[in-house]
């Protein structure tokens, strides 16, 4: 749903050098992404990461993630989840009011889209770029076990790819353990178990579990 709306940034402000790079955390590759970019017809550069390394280097534990980096390399915004939000969670009540949904998300696009724009105009000087100090803080370091979780989600994916579906789910949950916030580990792994499974009962009930917790951050912008 989203790639077409990063499409028209990306010809909107390429021109005032803006690139944008999307990147699809799937570990089932072309086969379960290359769809939707294919649907999207990008023009900008659309990635598959199979193994995650994104997320590992950046320390992002869901999707959608957004970082913002300047022209001479530098973060900007770590990582932000956008406009995705925690009302998607309404839609298993049964007094579910989708337009009411869709409202919300298109008011949380534009405010974002409108926060890239004006750092595309103003650059440091916006409003919206974060001090280095501040994009630190936000980029601490991973420790010993969100670096354990990432080799073993690392060696379920490469189980998987060898046909070794319950070592890998073995791997897996390990991975999950040690990092529990990562809905990405959670995710992946049940779709690599069995298609649809990622957005079936198992990860409804994961997220009724939150209680008032968020399953997005929550919206700095």
């Amino acid at each position: 749903m989203d790639l077409p709306v990063w499409q028209a940034l990306h010809t909107e402000l390429g021109e005032r050098n803006l690139t944008v790079i999307t990147v699809a955390l799937d570990s089932g590759g072309a086969a379960d992404a290359g769809p939707w970019i294919r649907e999207a017809s990008p023009t900008h550069p659309s990635l598959i990461d199979v193994r995650h390394l994104v997320a590992e280097l950046y320390g992002w534990v869901n999707v959608p993630t957004i970082a913002w980096i300047d022209e001479e390399g530098r973060l900007v915004r770590p990582g932000d989840p956008g406009w995705a939000g925690d009302y998607f969670r309404r839609m298993v009540e049964p007094d579910f009011d989708h337009a009411a949904m869709m409202a919300e998300y298109g008011r949380l696009r534009s405010h974002y889209l409108d926060a890239v724009r004006d750092w595309v105009a103003h650059g440091p000087a916006s409003r919206w770029a974060l001090a280095p100090e501040e994009v630190r803080r936000r980029l601490a370091g991973p420790d010993r076990d969100h670096a354990l979780a990432a080799a073993y989600f690392q060696l379920g994916t490469v189980l998987h790819d060898e046909g070794r579906a319950e070592a890998a789910q073995g791997a897996f949950a390990k991975a999950k353990a040690l990092r529990p916030e990562s809905w990405s580990y959670k995710r992946q792994a049940w779709h690599l178990e069995e298609p649809g499974k990622s957005a079936g009962p198992d990860f409804w009930a994961a997220v009724k579990a939150l209680g008032d917790r968020p399953y997005y951050p929550r919206h700095d912008l």
